[in-house]
């Protein structure tokens, strides 16, 4: 009985987890473009972007110690963090452990980002992006019945929730870039105050000019 409760706490968590790091993922794309323009809208985006972060790492880590405690799958604690040594379907469950590495990755680093260069942050941080598909995909794979019935359904709803919001960010980029061949005000030359500009030279018509 112990053994059919955490098979199921794992599954459960993995399943959760799957929806919130979507939500994660969802937000982290469409947070550059202001999401809600009020600064309310703004502040309660960005805690909703924190907490569905915390929450899935939450429920990943119950997941893998649940998975780990249960037995079935005969996985050991290095087998969750270094990729591809577990015995069990050894490139699914590489997926998730490499998901899980740059979890902490991005854990560690947000809890020395006083102490690193803040370029060092970011570059790092872009590795969430990662996470999402890793999981996705780990999900699909290692899961007993993850590809049929309510499962797949959550993980298809998943995957056309990340793609439109790829898609939003980049026609939001391409429509923000000024037209090729002219010159955007922002970019076009100014001339200072108080400097003269001499008036323009008279170009003569086909008539004016002598043979």
């Amino acid at each position: 009985m112990n053994g059919n409760v955490l098979w199921f706490v794992s599954r459960a968590t993995g399943l959760v987890a799957l929806p919130l790091l979507t939500l994660t993922f969802v937000l982290g794309i469409l947070g550059p473009l202001r999401v809600g323009e009020r600064r309310r809208q703004r502040f309660v985006v960005a805690g909703l972007h924190r907490n569905a972060s915390l929450l899935a790492v939450g429920l990943v880590a119950v997941h893998v110690a649940s998975t780990i405690l249960d037995g079935y799958v005969h996985l050991g604690w290095a087998d969750v963090v270094v990729p591809g040594i577990a015995g069990y379907r050894t490139f699914w469950t590489a997926l998730g452990t490499l998901a899980l590495d740059l979890m902490l990755l991005l854990i560690g680093t947000s809890l020395l980002r006083p102490r690193i260069p803040y370029r060092l942050w970011r570059a790092v941080h872009w590795a969430a992006y990662a996470c999402w598909p890793l999981a996705e995909v780990h999900g699909l794979g290692v899961g007993t019945d993850s590809r049929a019935g309510w499962p797949l359904l959550l993980a298809l709803g998943c995957l056309v929730a990340a793609l439109t919001a790829a898609v939003v960010r980049l026609l939001s980029a391409s429509s923000a870039r000024p037209a090729s061949g002219l010159t955007s005000p922002s970019t076009a030359p100014s001339v200072p105050a108080g400097v003269p500009v001499p008036p323009a030279r008279a170009v003569p018509t086909t008539r004016e000019v002598r043979p």
